[in-house]
C-alpha cells in the first residue's frame, strides 16, 4: 500500500499559537494574487495585472513596472446600460476580453467594461480606441498591429488604428443569428471559445456564422422583482438540434463574403477547431460526428473552396480533444496530441498529413504542450510522467529524442512558457508547499521568484493533514485517496465518514499532489468528520481505457469504485459504516443522489448541489459523447436516470440548486422531487435565484452552514 502524509505543523507548541479554519475564514478577502501573464511575442517580458495596475515584467532584469491602471481605464469608459437589456447567457468559458500584444511586444490591446484601449508599454501611455455604449467584444490585433477585430451584438467590425476608421464586415445579426459569435454548448463542451480569426497577411478574416433558431428554449424566469422577467436560454439537450454552423471569409476592409463548405451541421458535425493555416491561402477545420467518435482535419483552399483532408482519427468510444495544431515555424509541420495509442502523446505531421511521426510515448499522459524552441530543436510540454498526481515540464527533441524533465520537485507544476522557449514561469505546490511561482530559463535554470508563498494560510491556520492512499477499485484497477483525519484524530475511534466527489469524466484530476489550502473539508474535520475523496473509473490522467469503462452507462463503474473506497476505509477500522454521508455539486450532485438510491445500504446521508438527475435533461454535446443518441441508446438513458429509483431512498437528502442555473437546468431538480413526493419520501431542498452553475458570495456561507447543520444532524 501507498501512503505519504503531510505534517504541516512541526511542533504542538506552534499548533497552539494557530486557529482552526471557520466558514467565516472561507470568505475573509484573501491577499489578492498577480492575475495571469500573458508573454510578449519576444518572449523577453509578460504583462500581468496587479491591483488595479497593469504591470509588464522584464524577465532579463527580473523588474516589474506599471504601464497603465485599470481605474483610469474604466473612468474613460462609457458605462454599459443594466436596466431594460435582456439577459445574455454567455458562455463562462466564451472569449469576450482579454489582453493582446502586438507583434512588435509595444503595445497591448485592452478590453475594459466594453471599450477597447492600446496602452504603449514601450511609453508608459495609452489611447482610446472605443467609446461606445455598446460592448467590442472578443478584440483581436491584427499581425500587422494596424487594426482590431472585434464582435458588437452579432456582427463583425473591423477598425483602423490610425484613422478610426471603423468598418462593419457582416450584417443581419440577431439573438438567433450570430456572426463571429458563439452559441452556449459549444464553449463549454467543446472548447470552442472564440468564433473569428484574422488571416496571417492581415487582410482577410474567418469567421463562423452560429444559427441557433433550431436550437429548443430554457424558459428561465427572474423572479426577484415585482414582475416575473423572461429570460430565455438556447440549450439543445441530448438528441435535440444542434446550432447550424457556417463558415465564411471576408476582406478586413469590407466586401464579398465567401462561404465555405465544411458538410451538414445540422445533424452531422460538430465543428472543433477553426483557425488560417500558415500561407494564408486557406483555413483548416476539424470536425467529429455528434457521437464524437469520428475525427477528421481539413485545409480548405479559400479561392476554390476545394478541401484536402489533413488527418482522420477514430475511436470504439469515444475521442476526447486537447488544444489545437501548433504549426511550427518551417512552414513544413504541425503538431498534434492524440490518444491514438491508449494514452495522450504527441504527433509530428507534414502540413499535407502524409507523414506523421509518434514524439512521445509511454503509459503516461501528455497534459499539453506548453512550447515550442524551434531554433533549438526543442518542444516543451507537461505530463503526469511518472506520478499520475503530479504534473511535470518536460523538453524533447523535434525527433522525439532525448526527453528531459525540468521540473525536478515533487507536486504540480503549472507552466507559462515564453514564446520560443527562452524563458518559462512555473508555479509550483505540493501538499506540504504552499504555491511559488519561479522564472526559469528554457534550460530549467532557475533565474528568481516572480510570486513568493503566501505564508497567512500555512502560518495563521492550523490546517490538519491531508494523506494519499491507494486502494482496489470494484473490478481491481488501482486507484488513489486523499484522506483528511478529523482533529484529535484517536486509533481505534471508528468515525462519521464524509465523502467529497465529483466523478465525472473531463475535468482536471482531484487527486493530485497539490495544495489545497483552506477549505470547507478543514471545517468538517474540525467538527469531528473524516473526510474522503476517491478517484473512480472515467476520470483523466489514467489513459484511456481507464475512462472508458462508463461508456453508455454514467454512474455505475463510477458508483462502484466510490462503493469500493467506503469499504476500504471500513476495513481500517477508520470509518463507522452506519454514518457514512457523500456530498458534490454537478457531476457530483449526480454521485450523491446515485449513491443513496442505488448504495443505499452504504451511504445514509447526502447533500446534493445542482445534480443531472436524467441524461436527456444535459446538453448535447457531453452527454452524447458518453451516452451516445437517446436513440441509439434508449436502455443506457433509462437506467442512468434516478427519477425512477426515488423509492430506494432510505437515507437523508438535502438538495441545493440554483433556480437560473444555466448549465444544468432546475428541471433536474425539480423531476426528481416530484417522484420523491410520489414515492412518500421526505426531503430537504434549498433553492438559489443566481444565474450561473454554483452559488457564490454570501449565499455561499450560508449554503455551506446548512450543509454543516444537515450533516450534524443526519450523521452524529
Amino acid at each position: 500500500m501507498r501512503k505519504f502524509g503531510v505534517f504541516l505543523l512541526l511542533a504542538s507548541a506552534a499548533s497552539a499559537q494557530k486557529k482552526p479554519v471557520t466558514l467565516e475564514s472561507l470568505v475573509e478577502e484573501p491577499p489578492r494574487e498577480a492575475g495571469a501573464t500573458v508573454w510578449a511575442p519576444d518572449g523577453k517580458s509578460f504583462a500581468f495585472r496587479q491591483g488595479q495596475d497593469l504591470m509588464v515584467y522584464a524577465a532579463e532584469t527580473k523588474t516589474a513596472r506599471r504601464v497603465a491602471g485599470f481605474r483610469e481605464l474604466e473612468n474613460a469608459s462609457v458605462s454599459l446600460p443594466l436596466v431594460g437589456v435582456p439577459f445574455e447567457w454567455t458562455n463562462r468559458r466564451e472569449s469576450t476580453g482579454g489582453m493582446q500584444w502586438s507583434r512588435d511586444s509595444k503595445s497591448l490591446l485592452v478590453a475594459v467594461r466594453g471599450d477597447l484601449f492600446l496602452i504603449h508599454a514601450d511609453r508608459g501611455d495609452w489611447e482610446q480606441l472605443t467609446k461606445t455604449p455598446a460592448a467590442e467584444l472578443d478584440p483581436k490585433l491584427s499581425p500587422d498591429g494596424t487594426k482590431v477585430l472585434f464582435r458588437r451584438a452579432a456582427d463583425l467590425y473591423t477598425l483602423d488604428i490610425p484613422s478610426r476608421k471603423e468598418t462593419r464586415l457582416t450584417s443581419g445579426g440577431s439573438q438567433t443569428l450570430r456572426n463571429g459569435g458563439l452559441d452556449w454548448v459549444y464553449p463549454e463542451e467543446i472548447g470552442l471559445s472564440t468564433a473569428f480569426w484574422w488571416s496571417p497577411d492581415s487582410k482577410s478574416v474567418a469567421y463562423l456564422q452560429f444559427d441557433t433558431a433550431r436550437e429548443p428554449v430554457v424558459p428561465h424566469e427572474d423572479l426577484l422583482g415585482l414582475r416575473a422577467v423572461f429570460e430565455p436560454q438556447s440549450y439543445p439537450q441530448a438528441g435535440e438540434a444542434n446550432p447550424t454552423i457556417r463558415l465564411a471569409v471576408v476582406p478586413a476592409e469590407g466586401g464579398r463574403i465567401r462561404w465555405l463548405d465544411i458538410g451538414d451541421t445540422r445533424d452531422t458535425y460538430l465543428i472543433a477547431r477553426v483557425d488560417w493555416m500558415p500561407n494564408g491561402r486557406g483555413v483548416y477545420v476539424m470536425r467529429t460526428n455528434r457521437v464524437q467518435n469520428r475525427l477528421e482535419a481539413l485545409a480548405i483552399d479559400v479561392e476554390s473552396g476545394a478541401a484536402a483532408t489533413l488527418f482522420r482519427e477514430s475511436d470504439p468510444y469515444w475521442i476526447n480533444l486537447r488544444g489545437d495544431l501548433r504549426f511550427l515555424k518551417d512552414g513544413k509541420h504541425f503538431l498534434w496530441t492524440s490518444e491514438r495509442d491508449g494514452y495522450r502523446h504527441i504527433y509530428l505531421y507534414s502540413n499535407d498529413g502524409r507523414e506523421v511521426q509518434q514524439l512521445t510515448k509511454g503509459q503516461w499522459e501528455v497534459s499539453e504542450i506548453a512550447g515550442v524552441d524551434e531554433a533549438a530543436g526543442r518542444i516543451f510540454y507537461t505530463s503526469n510522467e511518472p506520478d499520475p498526481l503530479e504534473r511535470h515540464l518536460f523538453a524533447i527533441g523535434i525527433d522525439g529524442r532525448n526527453p528531459r524533465r525540468l521540473t525536478p520537485e515533487r507536486g504540480t507544476h503549472e507552466i507559462s512558457m515564453a514564446p520560443g522557449g527562452v524563458y518559462f514561469l512555473d508555479r509550483w505546490s505540493s501538499l506540504i508547499s504552499p504555491p511559488r511561482t519561479i522564472l526559469h530559463s528554457g534550460q530549467g535554470q532557475t533565474l528568481g521568484t516572480f510570486r513568493d508563498v503566501d505564508p497567512r494560510e500555512a502560518e495563521e491556520f492550523d490546517l490538519l493533514p491531508t494523506e494519499i492512499l491507494q486502494f482496489k477499485g470494484a473490478d481491481g484497477t488501482l486507484l488513489h485517496g486523499r484522506l483528511i483525519r478529523p482533529a484529535g484524530f484517536e486509533t481505534g475511534k471508528k468515525y462519521p465518514l464524509l465523502v467529497t466527489v465529483y466523478g465525472g469524466p473531463t475535468v482536471t484530476p482531484t487527486i493530485r499532489n497539490a495544495w489545497a489550502g483552506i477549505t470547507v473539508e478543514q471545517v468538517l474535520a474540525r467538527r469531528g468528520y473524516l473526510i474522503w475523496q476517491a478517484e473512480n473509473r472515467g476520470v483523466p490522467g489514467h489513459g484511456h481505457a481507464f475512462e472508458t469503462a462508463i461508456h453508455h452507462r454514467l454512474g455505475a463503474a463510477e458508483l462502484a469504485d466510490q462503493v469500493a473506497g467506503v469499504r476500504y476505509l471500513i476495513s481500517l477500522g477508520l470509518a463507522d459504516p452506519d454514518r457514512v454521508g457523500i456530498h458534490g455539486w454537478s457531476y457530483g450532485g449526480f454521485m450523491t443522489v446515485n449513491a443513496l438510491l442505488n448504495a443505499p445500504e452504504v451511504f445514509r446521508a447526502g447533500f446534493s448541489g445542482a445534480p443531472v438527475t436524467s441524461w436527456l435533461n444535459y446538453d448535447t454535446i457531453y452527454t452524447e459523447r458518453y451516452m451516445g443518441l437517446p436513440a441509439e441508446n434508449p436502455d443506457g438513458y433509462r437506467e442512468t436516470a434516478l427519477p425512477q429509483h426515488a423509492a430506494n431512498l432510505k437515507g437523508k437528502l438535502m438538495l441545493a440548486h440554483n433556480f437560473e442555473d444555466d448549465n444544468v437546468l432546475f428541471q433536474n431538480t425539480l423531476q426528481l422531487t416530484s417522484a420523491l413526493q410520489a414515492a412518500g419520501k421526505q426531503f430537504e431542498m434549498m433553492l438559489y435565484p443566481q444565474k450561473t452553475h454554483g452559488v457564490t458570495g454570501a449565499s455561499l456561507k450560508q449554503m455551506n452552514e446548512m450543509m454543516i447543520g444537515f450533516f450534524d444532524r443526519s450523521l452524529k
